[in-house]
């Protein structure tokens, strides 16, 4: 997919979509490719989220033993090697 640039911007519209996005959610990117689409006549009007909820069945499942488990199984993860920071 091709990029475009914007060049100019000034700096209140930017601080302004910085804000509309971050009230939706959204990032600057994805503000802007959807009003550049309603302005096209291309996208709703009105900003569409999903809503996920299909992990709400899992929260909380999980015993202390499994909790503990998985914990153990991914504290490697949580180790940082100094020798790829150089």
């Amino acid at each position: 997919m091709p990029n475009l640039s914007v060049r100019g911007v000034d700096p209140s519209t930017l601080a302004a979509l910085k804000a509309v996005a971050g009230k939706e959610g959204v990032s600057v990117n994805t503000l802007v490719l959807r009003l550049i689409d309603q302005a096209l006549g291309k996208g709703p009007a009105t900003p569409t989220r999903r809503r996920h909820d299909d992990l709400d069945g899992l929260v909380g499942a999980w015993s202390a033993e499994e909790a503990a488990e998985f914990e153990a199984a991914t504290a490697a993860l949580r180790e940082i090697d100094s020798e790829l920071w150089r």
